[in-house]
């Protein structure tokens, strides 16, 4: 498994589903019309996709690891697009997060 390839599937899906999830709650929440929740559905629709081609066959491990690639997408995208100012907890937490994929996905196995 190249693990380049893996990483980059895995920014694509974060940018997607959080990019997409941020267009519906602009969409939404702040009232910035149906256009934008629009585009937020069909860019979550592409994560589902983004998913499948992930080197793993494994859709619990892909998506549990990608959990962790999640966490530290969104509180990097509340830094960039929203201005959010993530405290060391924030951080922190992150990070674990981040060593718990590399554990989940890129742990050598027996197999």
């Amino acid at each position: 498994m190249s693990v380049l390839r893996s990483a980059a599937l895995f920014a694509l899906a974060a940018l997607l589903e959080i990019g997409g999830a941020w267009l519906v709650w602009q969409g939404v929440r702040e009232h910035k019309g149906w256009l934008w929740a629009a585009g937020g559905v069909l860019a979550l629709g592409a994560y589902g996709f983004v998913a499948t081609f992930q080197p793993d066959a494994h859709f619990g491990r892909v998506l549990a690891a990608y959990g962790g690639i999640f966490v530290a997408g969104s509180i990097l995208w509340g830094v960039v697009a929203d201005g959010y100012r993530p405290d060391r907890w924030d951080i922190t937490g992150a990070l674990v997060c981040l060593a718990g994929m590399a554990v989940i996905m890129y742990a050598p196995r027996g197999n």
